[in-house]
């Protein structure tokens, strides 16, 4: 004989106060956040998706210690022994490490724009273009992980420029200077890749484009040799060159050489924020 199964009991009369509280939650939508707060967040949740993917591979880490090694080892070394290049009466190696910071930061971020390429042909990018995420907010937080990853990069070329007995201050607020400087420069490399991919739409246009402006960047800076050696034209791509500011940032707070902070440092934040204006304003053209 089967037994017919009881009716379900009233919800109202049997429901316990977790489940009361449970559904209070579901029916009750949460707290709206300001605008700004809503902007902050969603930048900081690109940021960390960002730098989950360095979390989980650290090889690009490791590999992109090897070239500003060599440029310390080899290039440094040789012309600290030359002689030839003035430096205001230090050690060119000394000269030369803030220089070779600003470069490492500046080659994780130019080609940060790839990765923009390669999540708009998986699908991911037109799946982010959906959400009610700004597009500022979207742009930010990635240049934000390219500084991050940037200042990582920079710890290290800090700590083979120690060992070689380089004279760097370790006064935290100055570190903490150059950890601005850095981020800021790379928020700034990083939005103009991420630009240029808005404009070329394929990978290997933008590695093209990459590899034609990087050197010019970098040897059109006072990264190597001060500014006064340059010929004249080349001064005034350097004067016009955000790599230029960053690399006086880094030597003045890190060497205590004389320096122009106030500029550099508002110079790099005026280039980041146009930086990031363009590339969200191009960052549509990849999601057609």
């Amino acid at each position: 004989m089967s037994v017919v199964p009881a009716p379900p009991q009233p919800g109202s009369a049997e429901r316990g106060p977790e489940q009361g509280l449970q559904l209070h939650l579901l029916l009750t939508p949460p707290p709206a956040r300001s605008a700004w707060r809503l902007v902050l967040a969603r930048m900081l949740a690109m940021c960390t998706v960002e730098l989950q993917k360095l979390r989980h591979d650290r090889t690009e880490l490791y590999t992109r210690a090897v070239q500003p090694a060599l440029w310390l080892l080899i290039f440094g070394e040789t012309f600290t022994r030359i002689r030839a290049i003035p430096t205001g009466g230090i050690p060119y190696l000394d000269y030369l490490a803030p220089g070779i910071i600003a470069q490492s930061a500046m080659f994780i971020a130019i080609f940060y724009g790839i990765m923009i390429i390669w999540e708009r042909d998986s699908g991911v990018l037109t799946k982010l273009l959906v959400t009610p995420t700004p597009r500022a907010a979207l742009v930010t937080g990635k240049a934000f992980a390219a500084g991050v990853k940037s200042v990582i990069q920079a710890v290290v070329v800090v700590v083979i420029a120690a060992l070689l007995g380089v004279s760097l201050t370790w006064n935290p607020l100055k570190l903490a200077g150059v950890a601005v400087a850095v981020i800021l420069g790379s928020a700034f490399f990083s939005c103009l890749s991420m630009s240029i991919a808005g404009i070329v739409l394929t990978r290997d246009r933008l590695m093209g484009i990459g590899q034609a402006i990087t050197m010019p960047l970098f040897f059109g800076s006072n990264a190597l040799y001060p500014v006064a050696v340059m010929p004249g034209w080349l001064q005034a791509v350097s004067k016009a060159n955000p790599l230029s500011y960053e690399v006086d940032a880094l030597r003045g707070l890190l060497l205590g050489t004389p320096s122009h902070l106030g500029a550099d440092f508002g110079v790099l934040t005026l280039a980041a924020v146009l930086g990031v204006t363009a590339a969200s304003l191009l960052m549509g053209r990849l999601a057609k």
